[in-house]
């Protein structure tokens, strides 16, 4: 049996990144408590939070008077369409600080209104509550009329992608665009980048079983696991971007086949020398501000005003 090789990028800024991440939140954090767990990751978040873009404001606010959302209106506004994030953290961590700085740079990118969810998080709320309380924040948003575009990272890109498949199989209307961050979308485990990547730094494989069995969604859900979905015609143009150096690598690249084969527009970026989790590098590694930059440039595309 052929081990997998642990394998690492070679950009100094990325690797300086993860030395900054690891001084916050340990490899084997996942042995931890979730209270722990939640913790370091709120401190690594925290580090790396940047200011508002001038002119940007925010108001936080409750949907259905239970789920809480943070709303985003850049100084100058172009579109009516609303972008709405799923931030990521494996279903286990996470809320509307950890992925702030990134929601408002979008936003003022976009020219648009965002909306982001802090949606209820394992294990104290396994499958469906996550994705639940996503799905009425955006009938909540598309009961105003208003073109959306998903945007998610990670366990948010899982998210995201399964509203999208949800909201096609219901014949919801009004999804412009579907835009997916390193995705975890249920491939498995076992081949592809699963074993190439299996001790990727910033995320291994065992990891990604570990945030599975928390969340106990169904394996054969296609709206949990949107590789498993049956059809991928009829979805929201997309753009997808993931990380070389990541086990969720081939997810990301067969769900972007999936939906060329099946006939959708598709935009499809794999970084080659990001970690997962590279936003937050954004502003370190000019191999993340170039992702970061063509996310924005696909968003905004996806934003405009028909």
């Amino acid at each position: 049996m052929q081990h997998p090789v642990h394998r690492v990028p070679t950009e100094p800024a990325i690797l300086r990144f993860l030395e900054v991440c690891a001084s916050f939140y340990p490899d084997d954090a996942v042995s931890a408590s979730i209270g722990q767990q939640r913790q370091w990751y709120d401190a690594l978040c925290a580090h790396f939070d940047r200011p508002l873009p001038d002119g940007m404001t925010t108001e936080d606010d409750l949907v259905e008077g239970r789920i809480p959302v943070r709303r985003y209106r850049p100084a100058k506004v172009t579109t009516a369409t609303v972008l709405f994030y799923i931030h990521g953290g494996g279903f286990v961590v996470g809320s509307l600080d950890s992925h702030h700085a990134i929601c408002a740079e979008l936003a003022a990118h976009a020219g648009a209104e965002l909306v982001s969810v802090d949606y209820r998080l394992a294990p104290e709320n396994v499958w469906p509550a996550p994705h639940g309380d996503c799905f009425a924040v955006l009938q909540h948003l598309l009961a105003d009329k208003r073109r959306i575009v998903l945007v998610g990272d990670s366990a948010g890109g899982n998210l995201s992608a399964g509203l999208a498949v949800r909201a096609r199989d219901q014949g919801l209307d009004g999804i412009a665009g579907l835009a997916l961050i390193y995705p975890a979308l249920g491939g498995d485990l076992i081949s592809g980048s699963y074993a190439e990547m299996a001790n990727a730094p910033g995320l291994t494989t065992s990891d990604v079983a570990y945030y599975r069995a928390v969340l106990q969604a169904p394996a054969d859900d296609p709206v949990a696991h949107p590789l498993r979905a049956s059809s991928l015609a009829g979805l929201p143009p997309a753009f997808v971007s993931v990380a070389h150096f990541d086990p969720l690598r081939d997810d990301g690249r067969a769900f972007a086949a999936g939906l060329a084969q099946a006939g959708g527009e598709v935009w499809f970026r794999e970084e080659p020398q990001m970690v997962h989790a590279w936003l937050r590098a954004r502003h370190m590694s000019e191999g993340a501000r170039a992702g970061f930059a063509a996310l924005c440039a696909a968003v905004a595309r996806f934003a405009a005003s028909p």
